[in-house]
């Protein structure tokens, strides 16, 4: 049954991975929309465990730790495709699973058998072969220490999560207790954002009114309010993005809650291997939907993901 928990996992996880895509290409707040995605898991969370009645026993401040490293490694991500190449970025942070399997070896002594260890493997290998670029193969590797931050934070948010599993925390409050770290930490980038951005504009401001009698002041200030009505007119309103955010949340928390549920059972490292696995859903939305053409590279890799997947699935 892990099994089947770890792939709809890693279908949840590629279904928020389309919906991450397609708001990339609007112009949201990221910071505000990872808070609405961290609330909603928050409510969804509490409303479960109000039908469950699970326990806030010990360990469930393990969710804090997950919160701190889910946090750390979306904005390292994010920052890695900011200063860095995108391919370069994924397919450093693709590395997670053989991160997770050793330190899990080393933690716990648990180690997949022997078939499961070849599908891991072929996993693994579909996963380098997808997210190998162009970028990678030239040598351009900008944003690989960006990327090899955010594979070790991932890592370590399956590795918490496993923990708690472990030592009997209840599922549900330690969800809870990782949204509201999550939700705590984007909001005060929000704000800070915000601050920032807000003296930026206000020095800006005062610098202008000091040199107005070098520029014409109307210039200045018709150039100023249509650049702020520009703005104004593309970045969604805050309202819109949180609730987009929580829309998209609720397929967060669906794949956490599956996710959790595989390791209670499952291997880590190989849980860790099928769920990183939602990159292929992105793709086949990217080639089927977007009609971007996939290189033979890509289809080799989905075709050996797939192959690893029935693998394991007889190993299990």
């Amino acid at each position: 049954m892990w099994f089947m928990f770890a792939v709809a996992a890693s279908a949840c996880f590629g279904i928020r991975g389309i919906l991450y895509q397609w708001t990339s290409q609007r112009p949201v707040d990221r910071n505000l929309l990872f808070v609405g995605v961290y609330l909603s898991g928050i409510i969804v969370s509490l409303l479960l465990n109000i039908q469950a009645g699970q326990p806030w026993n010990d360990g469930i401040e393990l969710g804090i730790l997950m919160g701190l490293f889910s946090f750390a490694a979306n904005a390292s991500l994010y920052r890695g495709y900011e200063v860095g190449r995108a391919s370069v970025v994924a397919f450093f942070s693709a590395l997670s699973p053989l991160v997770v399997v050793l330190a899990a070896y080393l933690m716990w002594s648990e180690a997949p058998g022997a078939v499961q260890g070849i599908g891991f493997a072929i996993v693994v290998l579909a996963l380098v072969i997808v997210r190998y670029g162009q970028d990678l193969r030239s040598g351009q590797l900008r944003g690989w220490s960006w990327g090899t931050l955010a594979m070790l934070l991932y890592s370590f948010t399956d590795l918490s999560s496993k923990q708690s599993v472990l030592i009997g925390a209840s599922m549900l409050p330690v969800l809870t207790m990782m949204f509201m770290t999550g939700t705590v930490l984007f909001l005060g980038m929000h704000v800070t954002d915000r601050v920032r951005k807000s003296s930026g504009k206000k020095s800006l401001t005062d610098g202008a009114e000091q040199d107005h009698h070098e520029a014409s002041p109307s210039i200045a200030s018709s150039a100023a309010t249509s650049s702020e009505q520009g703005a104004a007119r593309t970045v969604w309103p805050a309202r819109r993005t949180l609730l987009w955010g929580m829309t998209v949340g609720l397929t967060n928390i669906a794949g956490m809650v599956l996710m959790l549920n595989a390791l209670q059972e499952g291997v880590t490292g190989i849980v860790s291997a099928i769920t990183a696995m939602s990159v292929i859903v992105v793709i086949l939305y990217a080639r089927f939907y977007l009609k971007e053409a996939m290189s033979r590279r890509e289809a080799l890799g989905i075709l050996l993901a797939f192959a690893g997947i029935i693998v394991l699935r007889l190993a299990s």
